[in-house]
């Protein structure tokens, strides 16, 4: 998706909504077959019988794929507007006999007894790893230096950053006075000294928690004079937004309302205008979909004014808005995961005009995105039917396509034109330069092109494989940006670098790892043949140097495999301390950059040969090859475990059931596992905008082949499936909590004498991210963790 859904790296939208069904039977909950559980601690060895709860199956119930049945809402479409497929006719039906289990309004008293009684199972479960679950948690937070704080960036007199305080559980967000261009952190350490002169704590988040279980803050935007600053704050997990504007001079904080109205405003985005006197804002529509940008004026006073800008009705488009670096325009971009639509607003304009100019008018499967520099667009899209985005650059005015022209170097070649050599994410528009994000070879790349010289460079670092990205950019006036590094051994490290001379780098911080010791580990970048006998799928592994010795005096040792693989979006070889306690107890930790994600260029999602529509089932297949691959040369299936959450669920719901046998233990976070009866109904908040990532069950073209690879309908009969621990969200307006609880029980129905357990752990007071506070997120990964260890045997 756009700007909006990067963020969280493109994960699946779902939420909810009723199916139709031939009708709806009571739920209730049953006491089947016993497992019997070996629970091992130091000293002693029991054996537990330990009953699943079961809920009940209805065989008649059902969902239909095609035209809308019989009683079908007419306003709900059954595909897009400009879909040419044929709907299937009559209507297919596809069972769903775990349907109860949806309920909207998250009420119904039985679905949450049984939401409760799995939450107790895995409980039950996992009694005996407690131990192992405290010590997980402890070397976490060993390993995390929890008085903290980011690094200081400047914004117009300030310098801005956020601090964490040990012992609490949010951020607090911070400025200092700026005195000069550069700055020098002189900190003792501790929670009551300030990082910088002048330290002002603006917005504690520490203190809005207190008394909810969640928070979570979105945008943070100073106003333009800096004297107040705009949040989004969401409280229950289900990512709707309350917007407050706080006085930094006065204290005073004020949730905004609807125009008119008492309710409070919830919204999806917000930015201030030229002034403090301006706000704007997004709100979704009722399936969760931002589609409307309000301006509102005058936003303190007992009237304020709120204008509709723009507003999208295809349900296909998702929506978002946001501010040139140089402040002159704001956008709205409309987008599709194949077409896209930006318009703008002059800040100069902004309190006499309030209809917005459209840059180019979408066409069909052509991409586009746009920032401002110099009187000029700078456009990066794949008009003309190219793999990747080119760069183009044309006068800033409305209706602008026909005048968009490459841009190119002092020799005349272009930046970027959109072949498979390389590409392009982002681009930051400042006064002298323009610094650009892509990849080639597979790994993440930054460029520097000088607007004067017209020569373009590479940042260049030493290791081979690693995770780089610019730092947030607040002004388009400098002289240097700053950099996130870091790799697979390699802690992130915040580098200025400057734009005339790269190779003058000053190191800004380093993020403590206590107890980190570089040495000890390794890591590696590979390919792996897929069964196509012509791709190679990378691999990013990383390992103690201990156990690689291990591995060739010819030992076998347990690896866990973690894929993604959807919406283009790349999973980096970065560095994350929360790998450290499996790869300390003798595991390889591998990544694969199966199809579906971004990691080789566009070519590696979109059809004919990524993983996406009808060639989907890529992904699953790479990643079962890479399976493959590690058991051939380092592990065995009894010591493979495979991890995966939202789209990465759907990943390993269709990789377990097409090899049960190569796994010993799967985690599902999260899954979008229901893939088909999902897809089918457009009632269910933001289906419809999928349909251009997974194709449209109701189809012909598509139904069959979503039939084909849709975890739920897939799940083999006979059997032995690998140990599954499932997470989900009541809150979850992504994935919702009913698909994560119909494939647990799902699996326990086609294989009741399994051997290995099926468990499911249901946060009541989260969504789609899990929990907000971060040592109750750390407790949570501790729980995953510790089912991960045992069932690997390396509980001890």
């Amino acid at each position: 998706m756009l700007k909006a859904a990067s963020a969280a790296l493109v994960l699946i939208s779902r939420s909810s909504h009723s199916f139709l069904t031939h009708h709806t039977p009571r739920c209730s909950i049953h006491l089947c077959f016993t497992h019997k559980m070996s629970t091992q601690t130091e000293a002693t060895k029991n054996d537990v019988a330990i009953t699943p709860p079961v809920c009940r199956r209805d065989e008649e119930k059902v969902c239909f794929a095609g035209v809308g049945p019989a009683h079908w809402d007419a306003k709900m479409p059954r595909q897009s507007n400009d879909s040419s497929e044929k709907l299937l006719d009559p209507p297919v039906a596809i069972p769903d006999p775990y349907g109860w289990l949806r309920d909207d309004k998250r009420e119904n008293k039985e679905i949450l007894d049984y939401l409760r009684a799995e939450n107790e199972y895995s409980k039950s479960m996992t009694t005996h790893l407690k131990g192992l679950q405290d010590s997980l948690y402890e070397e976490f937070l060993s390993s995390l230096q929890e008085t903290d704080y980011t690094t200081p960036r400047s914004r117009e007199g300030f310098w801005y950053y956020t601090r964490t305080f040990q012992g609490e559980s949010y951020t607090a967000y911070c400025r200092a006075p700026k005195i000069s261009d550069t700055f020098s952190i002189n900190w003792d350490g501790t929670k009551e000294s300030p990082i910088m002169p002048g330290e002002e704590i603006y917005l504690n988040v520490n203190e809005l928690a207190k008394g909810k279980s969640y928070c979570s803050v979105g945008s943070v935007k100073p106003s333009p004079s800096h004297k107040c600053i705009a949040y989004a704050v969401d409280f229950s997990g289900d990512e709707k937004y309350e917007m407050h504007v706080r006085n930094l001079e006065t204290g005073e904080d004020v949730a905004l309302k609807e125009a008119g109205g008492d309710d409070l405003l919830e919204i999806d985005g917000l930015l201030w205008g030229k002034d403090d006197d301006i706000l704007y804002y997004m709100i979704m529509d009722e399936f969760h979909r931002p589609y409307r940008l309000y301006q509102r004026k005058d936003w303190n006073s007992d009237a304020p004014k709120d204008t509709l800008l723009k507003e999208e009705l295809d349900d296909l488009f998702w929506c978002g808005s946001y501010k040139s670096l140089d402040g002159n325009y704001i956008f709205f971009e409309a987008a599709s995961k194949e077409t896209s639509e930006v318009w703008f607003l002059s800040t100069e304009d902004e309190t006499s005009v309030t209809e917005m100019q459209c840059i180019s008018l979408r066409r069909n499967k052509v991409l586009y995105e746009v920032e401002h520099g110099d009187d000029n667009w700078y456009v990066w899209t794949n008009v003309d039917g190219s793999p990747n985005m080119k760069l183009m650059k044309s006068p800033a005015k409305a209706d602008s396509a026909a005048d968009w022209e490459l841009v190119e170097d002092a020799n005349g070649t272009p930046l970027f034109d959109g072949s498979l050599a390389k590409s392009l994410d982002s681009v930051t528009v400042l006064n002298t330069h323009v610094v650009i994000e892509g990849r080639e070879g597979g790994i993440p790349r930054v460029w520097v092109f000088s607007k004067d010289e017209k020569n373009m460079k590479m940042l260049s670092f030493d290791e081979a494989a690693y995770d780089v990205g610019t730092l947030a950019q607040f002004e388009a006036d400098t002289k240097s940006i700053a950099v996130s590094y870091d790799s697979l051994v390699t802690p992130p490290s915040s580098i200025e670098i400057s734009l005339d001379d790269d190779s003058q780098r000053t190191v800004l911080k380093t993020k403590a790892v206590p107890g980190y010791n570089k040495g000890d580990y390794g890591c590696d970048r590979m390919e792996v043949l897929s069964r196509d006998g012509e791709t190679k799928i990378p691999i990013s592994v990383v390992y103690s140097n201990e156990t690689m010795e291990k591995v060739k005096a010819g030992e076998r040792v347990p690896v866990h495999l973690y894929g993604y693989g959807s919406y283009g979006a790349c999973m980096e070889a970065d560095f994350d301390s929360t790998r450290l306690p499996l790869i300390k107890r003798g595991m390889i930790y591998v990544i694969a950059h199966i199809r579906g994600g971004g990691e080789i260029g566009r070519q590696w999602y979109e059809e004919p040969n990524g993983g996406k529509y009808l060639c989907k089932k890529n992904t699953f297949n790479d990643f079962v090859d890479v399976a493959k691959f590690l058991v051939d040369t380092w592990t065995t299936p009894e010591m493979l475990s495979c991890e995966g959450r939202s789209a990465g669920g759907l990943l390993i719901g269709a990789s377990i059931n097409q090899a049960p046998e190569l796994f010993k233990c799967a985690i599902l976070g999260v899954p979008f596992v229901d893939v088909a009866v999902t897809m089918t109904d457009s009632s269910i908040p933001l289906t419809s905008g999928e349909w251009v990532e997974w194709g449209n069950p109701n189809e012909e073209k598509y139904h069959q082949y979503m039939m084909e690879y849709s975890p739920m309908n897939n799940v083999q009969k006979g059997k032995t499936y690998p140990a599954c621990w499932l997470t989900g969200g009541l809150n979850d307006p992504r994935v919702a909590y009913w698909e994560p609880a119909k494939f647990t029980a799902t699996l326990r129905h086609a294989n009741p004498d399994n051997e290995n357990p099926i468990c499911m752990k249901l946060d009541l007071s989260a969504g789609h991210f899990s929990a907000s506070d971060r040592y109750k997120y750390l407790r949570e990964l501790a729980y995953d963790y510790s089912f991960l260890l045992d069932q690997l045997k390396l509980a001890n």
